[in-house]
């Protein structure tokens, strides 16, 4: 079975997106019977951005495909026809759901096409039963089209190496609106504890105490290893995977009540009201007074989400679409 893969994601992020995409290929060059063709368009920037959104995956990616039998897309970002059986993979629908955190172009694609692509793939694979049903109601794809496949956790995210100095609670985030970063600050600040926040500068002028840029995963690791507790407090999240990292890690995690997080954590995890400052804080002082009991149930928790299980999933979706 031959396959091409977009993987133009990598060039345009380091954060979640591209983890995926680098995690599910890794997987699936292993994969008995599957023979990767990967494709890709462009550099970083936002000149290259918008010639992929207005070009490539309208129409370049389409003669791309060769004598692959499928394409799979990994987001949501597609044609809306192509000569052989087509996959998206939907990482959130933020872009639907709160398009005003968005910069323009973003928005404009979100308004144009961003519906009409998901429903003329042959089947999505969603991250998450949360994000499962945004996709069902946002963009109106029938839920028989629609496979769960969660992520996996990175090799490199284990409870053992070395361990970055310090009292600190970690937040790790790009720096955008739906990160929630302003109210970490002040829930840190309340518990009395030092923030430092790890990840990309985003947009919508988000600018943060504590903020230390983006770091090399094996230094993000030390980082999650020596935090006292990590803080992951988005509004909005179609997975969230800092909270399987931190906890593959052996760290205690806060994150949001009533998100897709909360799947994730499935009971690993102090949950609190994203939008009420005291709630996070009392939250960040629960997890550290229980810091061994949500270790441990969160190392079990981390240790079913692999790359090896996406891959073996995603290969059996596409092997039914042929």
């Amino acid at each position: 079975m031959r396959v091409a893969v977009d993987i133009a994601p990598l060039v345009q992020t380091r954060a979640g997106t591209a983890r995926h995409v680098r995690g599910l290929v890794g997987a699936l060059r292993d994969a008995p019977g599957v023979d990767l063709e990967l494709v890709s368009f462009g550099g970083p920037g936002r000149a290259s951005s918008v010639v992929r959104d207005a070009y490539w995956y309208p129409r370049g990616i389409r003669r791309r495909v060769g004598a692959a039998q499928l394409l799979h897309c990994t987001t949501f970002r597609g044609p809306s026809r192509a000569p052989v059986p087509t996959v998206l993979t939907v990482h959130d629908l933020a872009l639907l759901r709160a398009p005003e955190a968005f910069p323009r172009w973003h928005r404009l694609y979100g308004s144009a096409g961003l519906t009409r692509v998901l429903r003329a793939a042959d089947a999505v694979v969603a991250v998450s039963e949360f994000t499962r049903d945004e996709t069902i109601e946002l963009a109106g794809v029938p839920s028989e089209r629609i496979a769960v496949i969660p992520n996996g956790v990175d090799a490199v995210f284990t409870p053992d190496g070395p361990r970055a100095d310090g009292d600190y609670v970690l937040a790790v985030a790009t720096l955008e609106p739906r990160k929630n970063l302003r109210r970490a600050v002040e829930a840190t600040r309340a518990a009395g504890v030092e923030l430092r926040v790890v990840g990309a500068r985003g947009w919508g002028g988000v600018d943060v105490a504590g903020w230390v840029g983006e770091v090399p995963d094996a230094e993000l690791a030390a980082l999650y290893r020596g935090a006292s507790c990590v803080l992951y407090p988005s509004l909005y999240e179609g997975f969230g995977l800092p909270v399987l990292e931190a906890m593959a890690c052996g760290v205690p995690v806060v994150t949001s009540r009533g998100t897709a997080m909360e799947e994730v954590a499935a009971g690993a995890a102090v949950l609190a009201d994203a939008t009420d400052v005291s709630s996070l804080a009392d939250a960040v002082r629960e997890a550290i007074a229980r810091r061994e009991e949500l270790v441990a149930a969160g190392l079990a928790r981390a240790s079913r989400f692999t790359w090896r299980r996406s891959a073996d999933s995603v290969v059996e979706l596409w092997r039914s679409l042929l």
